[in-house]
């Protein structure tokens, strides 16, 4: 396992996290509470959250564990076929947004080592009303993917559709965006700028739609509609994501890996 390597993802991951917490207090006039712990085998975390008067609840959280593996995860993560131990450090962020203009936003990012590395993550975004500006989100992303490479988009655009998408209810979670996971080329500063370029658009993204749709009027009808599609992120991420499975496995911070959960729901 490369320490450079790791070392490298995990001090971009916290320049990020800082970065966003810094961006988000300034647009909510409020701080976010910072909480550090320690995971159960080795390193830790710092799950950063926000209630404010713009950000019903956004969390910002960082981690950089190490450890091994039980049986069951050995079966599903590659590289420990020999050898259980892995590292991982990453960044997750999730923003429920007061108003229903404005959409619940997701964005992560990780690099594992075991005896195989590779990053994973993407973003995406849940509006729970026509979002006038999807068709420029789309574009956005497409733009930085085929800096990288030709194929990233298409392919990674599926497989965001694909994962966010829940079965038992035939919907999608949200609007899409892109997921990749066991990105792992020939060549690892590429692979690593990917990641960076899309967390930054990530940051930038978020703040411009947060700022430019704050202080649009909203109507009972349409923050009833977003409690509703709220329920829709609850049920996906208890019942099909796999970060939030791969928390709990290993020994992760609970109040943490919830984090995701919007603050209020509604079920019909």
């Amino acid at each position: 396992m490369s320490s450079v390597k790791f070392d490298k993802a995990k001090n971009w991951f916290q320049k990020l996290r800082d970065l966003l917490v810094k961006s988000l207090e300034e647009i909510d006039k409020g701080n976010f509470i910072v909480t550090e712990w320690n995971h159960r085998a080795e390193g830790g975390g710092k799950m950063s959250k926000l209630k404010g008067t713009v950000i019903e609840k956004g969390g910002v959280n960082i981690s950089s564990v190490a450890g091994k593996f039980d049986k069951e995860m050995i079966r599903i993560i590659p590289g420990t076929e020999n050898n259980s131990s892995y590292k991982a450090t990453g960044i997750s962020v999730v923003l429920h947004p007061h108003s229903p203009h404005i959409p619940s936003m997701h964005f992560n990012t990780r690099y594992l080592q075991t005896e195989q590395e590779w990053f994973g993550g993407g973003m995406d975004i849940t509006p729970c009303i026509p979002f006038e500006d999807e068709k420029n989100y789309h574009y956005s992303l497409e733009k930085i993917c085929n800096q990288f490479n030709k194929s990233y988009y298409k392919k990674y655009k599926k497989w965001c559709d694909e994962y966010f998408y829940l079965p038992h209810r035939n919907e999608s979670r949200g609007i899409g965006g892109i997921f990749f996971d066991y990105l792992h080329s020939d060549d690892w500063v590429s692979d690593f700028e990917f990641v960076q370029s899309v967390g930054n658009f990530f940051h930038r993204y978020a703040v411009d739609s947060i700022i430019n749709l704050k202080d649009k009027e909203w109507t009972d009808h349409e923050k009833d509609l977003q409690l509703v599609k709220r329920s829709r992120y609850a049920e996906f991420n208890l019942l099909h994501d796999k970060g939030t499975r791969f928390g709990l496995e290993t020994g992760g911070n609970i109040d943490a890996i919830l984090m995701s959960m919007p603050p209020l729901a509604k079920w019909e």
